[in-house]
């Protein structure tokens, strides 16, 4: 399924890749991701993102991968693949195999190492040549990539690249520059695109409430961030933000850098979603505190929900 992105709203999950406790990817989950995310009425789903540890796979391992979800996704929602690599050849390589593989678009980070508005603006302009018409999601994420956006450097790459259809904004503090971009796209651009929002959720309805389109993160309770957004377009924003606020502890615990990922996985699998919590090596691995913490944290989720007689996902009872 193919949309455009500049078009796009809603929740967008940030796919996972399962390992078995050999370090292999697991194909079986991945199967069991996919189905979860159809079910739980995303927008789109993005595979090899930041949280897809696509630093850990070769080419052939991303390949496979790429297929695999496409195929199971295609007929649904539309599949963005990140592609963000060192190397630009990688990086042309895979873009052009994730489309010609059913694949709605890409996503592209800052390449670390850039150091200034110059730099990037060259690299993104060497990005857009390799990839042609390609429909790429920006994303900034200075935490990770070290690569600071500033706004005019934004607008100015927005301005010229309309293959570049869809921003991600994680930059943190934010708020202030979502504001302004979205001003300068709605006043002052030639062309729209779309602003999706990620920081594993951390800020949702400040965010949507400045006026992101939507959410792109890998949250484990996919399906709640999918009825915070239609409670909040549908007016009902108040509803929406106590439903957030039940979840925000998990969502908080959940963002904690270098072991975030595995608290998510280990959600999916305590959900039944994966078979295993395992990172590929060199990765961490939880404690017996790391999982007890998880564990109460769950079982206070499973009682908010009960006191508020609101719906029990799968798997937290």
């Amino acid at each position: 399924m193919t949309k455009k992105f500049k078009d796009m709203k809603g929740v967008i999950a940030i796919a996972t890749t399962p390992f078995d406790d050999e370090n292999l990817i697991d194909f079986e989950s991945v199967d069991r991701l996919s189905d979860y995310y159809i079910k739980s009425k995303v927008s789109g789903v993005t595979i090899l993102g930041v949280m897809g540890e696509a630093h850990k796979l070769n080419i052939e391992e991303q390949k496979t991968l790429i297929k695999r979800y496409i195929n199971n996704l295609i007929n649904n929602v539309p599949v963005i693949v990140g592609v963000s690599n060192a190397g630009l050849d990688n990086l042309e390589l895979l873009s052009k195999f994730s489309m010609d593989s059913g694949a709605s678009g890409i996503m592209v980070a800052g390449n670390n190492g850039l150091k200034n508005d110059d730099q990037i603006k060259s690299y993104f302009n060497q990005v857009v040549d390799r990839t042609k018409d390609i429909p790429i999601c920006l994303q900034d994420y200075p935490p990770t990539t070290n690569v600071y956006f500033s706004e005019s450097v934004i607008n100015t790459i927005m301005e010229n690249h309309p293959s570049i259809e869809m921003f991600k904004h994680e930059d943190c503090p934010g708020h202030n520059k979502l504001s302004r971009l979205i001003s300068h796209r709605d006043n002052n651009l030639s062309r729209k695109y779309s602003i999706f929002v990620g920081n594993g959720g951390l800020y949702v309805p400040q965010e949507l409430e400045r006026g992101a389109d939507g959410i792109m993160t890998g949250f484990a309770f996919t399906e709640m961030l999918v009825d915070l957004y239609n409670l909040f377009f549908n007016n009902d924003k108040q509803e929406a933000e106590d439903l957030f606020d039940i979840y925000l502890p998990l969502i908080r615990h959940e963002q904690q850098f270098g072991i975030g990922l595995v608290l998510r996985k280990f959600v999916l699998q305590h959900r039944d979603i994966i078979k295993s919590s395992n990172v590929r090596s060199p990765g961490p691995v939880l404690t017996g505190d790391d999982i007890r913490e998880m564990e109460h944290l769950l079982n206070r989720l499973n009682s908010k929900l009960i006191e508020k007689g609101l719906p029990i996902p799968k798997g937290i009872k």
